[in-house]
């Protein structure tokens, strides 16, 4: 295998100068982010700051303006059909037919899809405290979320992306999702990209960050070398660098001075 074959096959999601826009207002400028393969690749950003518009571009449910986007060595835009048979999605808000139970859901879901485990759908399910045979209207956001969560991941996806999976979750719920999911995923070599606001969860999860910050990406690194470099927490950094902070100059630690 050759160096530049090894260094394709390393990247499971890749954008280059990517750029969303929809009519003539630009939402994304020059997006570049390369998410490696088995890695927790947090996307964060206040609200508006274009997060799930470049979910929406990765998926393939539009068009880059400009630039290009490839997820697991695919074009979303062209080749999304093939693509979903390989990547899982978490929608920030849930949706599914309101009138059947999630156990129903699960079985027309595999009908979508060549490979489907149903019983490691419902072992999910049970692990989320959800009814299996309760109608999807009538569960809580939380079970709606723990459903789209399950059925995403009822395939075996190469890549998992989530769209602010816990917003809306109480404590407990929260710490399923990050803690059994992500990180169980991520230990099993599923690559996962996830955008949230939970930053106090996700700093001990992710290995890789980036921050969006009007319209572009403001940061973009390692998630131990940001907080290295800028040492302190990843909520103080993302405060630090929405409110207009150069996220390439961190203030220096002050040494105490003694006399």
């Amino acid at each position: 295998m050759t160096a530049d074959v090894e260094a394709a096959t390393s990247i499971a999601l890749e954008t280059d100068g990517l750029a969303v826009a929809y009519g003539r207002t630009r939402i994304l400028e020059q997006i570049t982010l390369a998410v490696p393969v088995g890695s927790v690749f947090a996307l964060l950003g206040r609200n508006g700051s274009g997060k799930t518009s470049l979910l929406r571009c990765l998926l393939g449910q539009r068009p880059p303006a400009a630039g290009r986007a490839k997820v697991l060595g695919e074009d979303p835009w062209r080749h999304r059909r093939r693509l979903m048979q390989r990547v899982g999605v978490v929608p920030e808000e849930p949706n599914a037919f309101p009138e059947m139970t999630a156990r129903q859901l699960s079985t027309f879901c595999e009908r979508l899809h060549e490979h489907w485990n149903e019983t490691a759908v419902e072992e999910r399910l049970r692990r989320f405290s959800v009814p299996i045979d309760r109608r999807f209207g009538r569960l809580s956001k939380g079970q709606k979320g723990a459903v789209m969560l399950a059925l995403a991941l009822g395939h075996g996806p190469e890549m998992l992306l989530l769209d602010d999976p816990t917003l809306g979750l109480d404590v407990v719920a929260r710490e399923t999702v990050f803690r059994e999911v992500i990180g169980d995923l991520a230990d099993r070599g599923t690559t996962v990209f996830v955008t949230t606001h939970d930053l106090r969860a996700i700093e001990g999860l992710a290995d890789h960050v980036a921050i969006l910050h009007e319209g572009r990406v403001a940061l973009n690194g390692g998630m131990e070398t940001v907080k290295a470099d800028w040492d302190r927490p990843l909520e103080e950094i993302f405060i630090a660098v929405t409110s207009g902070a150069n996220p390439a100059a961190p203030a220096p630690v002050q040494s105490e001075v003694r006399s």
